[in-house]
């Protein structure tokens, strides 16, 4: 499939089925913590990038083969440059009781027609890593007509205007914005926001810039604090035993691979299988040079 991929585990949402409107790599940010890689087009035009027909019709026949826990907006760019993207959201609310989800950085919240496009949307994720804008030019790389302030009133904005669940997902990264200055910043401009969950992550796949290092759980536990009740720690997964029975195993493990870096564990989340028998599935793959491998922080990534 071209648009539509999964279901695949999710830290926060079970079993995720992904719709992809945007080309590898087209996005606003160049991010150094990205797992889908460096941006090789960055824009901020909003845009119609595939037959919205095509997607749609993928889609519909996903949705007659499984059952996911969400439905989820993301893969290989930033979902909000797609104009298709309303039309998306609308079709899966006419057919399922599943929740929509937008994963976004947050950085086209400014604009109203972006708002107005996603505002159907069950849950809207975007992302918030600092309040000062020297560090956001360091972490994210942004598009050359954006700054934090401007990104900031979009998401204030976005919260006057949302319905939905509004998670704000907080990225730390070890020596950029983990300072108790960073922190506090954060914590005031949050503040601001009132999201309804403060979701705090770091790198936990091979990052695109290996200046991106991660927090270890202790000190994510001690900023968890800081940040009160409404902060959850997200930057772990448990295994769960669901199963998704309609495709083989191995067409799902490299239909994951092929989207982003997957563990043995992911793939036996996904497979409704055990550990065991996920790696041994992964190992016939990657001696028939189907899959690479990589280490990140002591565990061993999958990708194509």
């Amino acid at each position: 499939m071209a648009y539509v991929f999964g279901p695949v585990p999710s830290r926060r949402l079970g079993l995720s089925l992904g719709v992809d409107l945007i080309p590898l790599k087209t996005c606003t940010y160049n991010c150094l913590y990205c797992q889908v890689g460096r941006t090789t087009r960055q824009s901020l035009n909003i845009e119609s990038f595939f037959p919205v027909t095509e997607v749609l019709e993928e889609l519909g026949r996903k949705l007659e083969i499984c059952s996911p826990d969400a439905i989820t907006f993301s893969g290989s760019g930033e979902p909000t440059l797609s104009s298709d993207i309303d039309r998306v959201i609308s079709f899966v609310k006419e057919r399922t009781d599943t929740k929509t989800v937008i994963l976004t950085n947050g950085s086209l919240l400014w604009k109203e027609d972006v708002r107005r496009r996603i505002s159907g949307a069950d849950i809207i994720m975007p992302t918030l890593t600092t309040a000062f804008d020297e560090t956001f030019q360091l972490i994210h790389e942004p598009h050359t007509d954006l700054d934090l302030s401007t990104i900031f009133e979009g998401l204030k904005s976005l919260r006057r205007s949302y319905r939905g669940n509004l998670f704000l997902e907080v990225v730390l990264l070890a020596g950029f914005n983990d300072s108790e200055k960073e922190l506090d910043g954060l914590r005031r401009m949050i503040g601001q926001i009132s999201p309804d969950k403060i979701q705090l992550n770091t790198v936990v796949r091979p990052p695109s810039d290996p200046r991106a290092i991660p927090l270890d759980i202790k000190r994510l536990e001690d900023i968890k604090s800081l940040f009160g009740e409404k902060a959850e720690i997200i930057a772990q997964t448990p295994l769960r035993n669901g199963r998704w029975e309609d495709e083989t195993a191995y067409a799902t493990i490299l239909e994951m691979a092929k989207r982003r870096p997957v563990r043995a564990r992911d793939v036996a989340n996904a497979c409704g299988i055990s550990l065991e028998e996920a790696e041994s599935l992964i190992k016939g793959l990657f001696v028939k040079g189907a899959l690479r491998q990589q280490e990140h922080e002591g565990e061993v990534y999958y990708m194509e």
